[in-house]
């Protein structure tokens, strides 16, 4: 492109707040901002940040095309950045008409489509028509939050095409935001997934009152099945021990951040799943994850105990208590 290519942000939560901002450390650029509602932008706009979502980041609205159609939002766009919660994605584009299949798009949505049992890539691929070399996944260990307070994260693009993940790379580079390309599309997404589900795991845990050694040993299991799952999916040369894969993996299952480890903790601390999700307020997406990589495993058959336990759990209605008992005994 002889330009600067255009950004359209989709979606109007925090890990998509948090992704315009990063956009727009550069003071020249301009981005399009897809949200739903048309109440939610006309707050923004009179207040100047997201009136629902990471509502301490200012932002300059003169250097942001608000619009609540989303063929607006893609036929201005060149590359769309997709931040929507999995389980919603397929509603934000039933009234999508425009044709997407030549624009660069850009998964953070760490989830599968759950009645479709597709990772987010492949199903651009499928129903639109985008070609691999122009579908990224972004991953890494970058909570919105810490990345809205500038301090220093890591992300990982995926993607078939090197050149089309540096250039994208490139353009959310900044001084609190650090960099890499991979090729490892399918491997990076299925991690981005299993992670939460794993996450969902380390709060349980910390719900029934597992000490730090406990969960060390489940984590270190964790890797390891996830490893043993992304081996047999996609037999891909890859660094499992690398912040797309562990790194985000560590992060999601300890920090306070962490919605799926929030939403763990609060099923070990004896609250139903429906309580818990009305509670939060907030997507856990290891919680559509669990459900949709069992499914899938049914072809692979790969043994994954932890993720056995967390949907025996939260959609077996098997006591917590009970449930991790039967997992630590099965771990070394």
């Amino acid at each position: 492109m002889d330009k600067e290519p255009k950004i359209a942000v989709i979606g109007g939560g925090s890990w998509a707040t948090a992704i315009a901002k990063i956009c727009l450390v550069n003071k020249s650029r301009s981005i399009n901002w897809y949200m739903r509602r048309d109440s939610q932008i006309a707050e923004f706009k009179e207040l100047g940040h997201n009136p629902s979502y990471l509502t301490s980041v200012q932002f300059d609205t003169d250097r942001i095309s608000f619009t609540s159609d989303i063929n607006e939002a893609v036929c201005s766009s060149d590359i769309l950045i997709f931040a929507t919660p999995s389980p919603f994605l397929k509603s934000h584009l039933e009234k999508l008409s425009a044709d997407m299949s030549e624009k660069i798009i850009v998964s953070a949505i760490k989830g599968i489509v759950p009645d479709e049992n597709m990772i987010i890539t492949e199903y651009f691929h499928e129903k639109y028509g985008v070609p691999y070399d122009n579908l990224l996944v972004l991953a890494g260990p970058c909570h919105a939050e810490e990345a809205a307070l500038e301090r220093l994260s890591y992300l990982t693009f995926g993607c078939q095409s090197r050149e089309n993940a540096r250039m994208v790379a490139n353009l959310l580079s900044c001084n609190f935001i650090k960099t890499s390309v991979i090729d490892d599309v399918f491997g990076l997404e299925y991690a981005s997934v299993l992670k939460n589900v794993y996450a969902i795991a380390a709060g349980i845990c910390h719900g029934l009152k597992n000490g730090d050694n406990f969960q060390a040993v489940l984590i270190s299991n964790a890797i390891l099945e996830m490893n043993r799952f992304l081996n047999t999916v996609d037999q891909k040369q890859r660094n499992i021990n690398e912040s797309g894969y562990l790194g985000d993996l560590l992060v999601t299952s300890y920090s306070k951040f962490s919605r799926n480890r929030t939403f763990g903790t609060m099923i070990g601390k004896g609250y139903s799943v429906k309580t818990a999700q009305l509670e939060m307020e907030m997507i856990a997406e290891g919680y559509y994850g669990t459900k949709c990589i069992k499914e899938i495993n049914q072809k692979y058959h790969v043994t994954m105990p932890i993720l056995d336990a967390v949907y025996n759990i939260l959609y077996g209605r098997i006591s917590p208590a009970i449930e991790i008992k039967l997992l630590s005994d099965s771990m070394r």
